[in-house]
């Protein structure tokens, strides 16, 4: 590989794709250093029917992670997976090869062993992250609760957010209801289902105020019941900097599981992006960000209704208050304007202009 780029990104998944988009992507958007990316398949997901619908592609993905081990890069930043067919030997050799090699994850990997598939048992994702943990010069991880465990195996973790670019967001203009209630939730399809842990809380309130769920992500009906005052709006990334300024409440329901504790709260940042008001399960780093915020929290299910209840009965200017203050915050805190001189410290970049 002649005249090989000095820097390299190496990520599962496309731009599309939330959390490539987030933790890679938008960095490389704002560094005004060229990188080169290794994307895999360049799509939203691996996926073993994924996989097995390509094999060409496939093929030549783990040629280029070879090759750009084989090139020795100055700078390698590696986010969650090289390939989701090692067991950890592609990224060893990527971290290993590399003249300084940072380790990027924002979701608890090491928890996660393989549930849901044959696939996914042979190639873990804990059994990845542990290894890219071990070979490489730094870690980033993208909460507390990642780098706590991540310092238990490695001595240079450093905290970097998922952030939000509040400036690219369509920001609130009123916070008088609408005619019924707009309730939202913004996500992809594997974590839609945790709507349905308050479904009940949604029913009830549907129930009381008439108020609708919008839903943008997927445009595919899975939600049961719950899809007869559902309204659908697929993501994109225009609508999803401008959707939210068009509801009245922002929803994250999370379960309370050990791999749920490590997710970043990027649902809530981007509520607050818009300066919309929002309700959560204070579960790993949402219990800050709702803190932070001065939102309501809710802890169970049966919290649910009360929460949401209360939040369209208060005052517009209440959640007005609320939604400019979560604004504040999500651009003081967690903007990729604030962060980037620490990102780029953190990859140290500078030596390679």
């Amino acid at each position: 590989m002649d005249d090989q780029p000095v820097r390299w990104a190496v990520t599962p998944y496309g731009r599309n794709a939330g959390s490539s988009r987030v933790r890679v992507f938008e960095w490389l958007d704002r560094t005004g250093l060229d990188f080169a990316v290794s994307s895999y398949l360049s799509r939203r997901n691996a996926t073993p029917s994924r996989l097995a619908r390509h094999p060409v592609a496939l093929l030549q993905a783990e040629r280029r992670l070879r090759d750009i081990a084989t090139a020795r890069p100055r700078r390698l930043l590696l986010h969650r997976e090289a390939s989701p067919l090692s067991r950890g030997a592609s990224e060893q050799r990527l971290l290993t090869s590399s003249e300084f090699a940072v380790y990027d994850f924002d979701d608890a990997l090491q928890w996660d062993h393989g549930d849901g598939g044959l696939a996914r048992r042979i190639a873990p994702k804990s059994l990845k992250a542990r290894v890219a943990v071990r070979y490489a010069d730094r870690v980033i991880a993208g909460n507390t609760v990642l780098a706590d465990w991540a310092s238990q195996h490695h001595r240079d973790v450093v905290v970097i957010p998922s952030c939000v670019a509040p400036e690219t967001y369509a920001r609130k203009t009123t916070h008088d209801l609408h005619d019924p209630p707009r309730l939202g939730w913004i996500g992809s399809p594997d974590n839609e289902a945790h709507l349905l842990l308050i479904e009940e809380a949604l029913t009830e309130v549907h129930r009381r105020t008439g108020a609708r769920l919008t839903i943008i992500g997927t445009t595919r009906p899975s939600l049961g019941p719950l899809e007869s005052f559902t309204h659908r709006v697929a993501w994109s990334a225009a609508s999803q900097r401008t959707a939210l300024a068009e509801l009245d409440v922002g929803l994250m329901p999370v379960p309370d599981t050990l791999y749920s504790r490590g997710k970043c709260g990027y649902k809530l940042l981007q509520y607050g992006a818009a300066a919309l008001p929002a309700i959560a399960s204070p579960v790993g780093v949402n219990a800050e960000i709702l803190s932070l915020f001065g939102a309501p929290m809710a802890p169970h299910a049966h919290d649910w209704t009360d929460a949401i209840l209360g939040l369209l009965a208060s005052p517009a200017s209440a959640r007005e208050q609320l939604g400019r203050r979560a604004h504040d915050v999500t651009c003081r805190r967690y903007s990729y304007a604030e962060w980037l001189p620490r990102w780029e410290a953190a990859l140290e970049l500078e030596a390679t202009r």
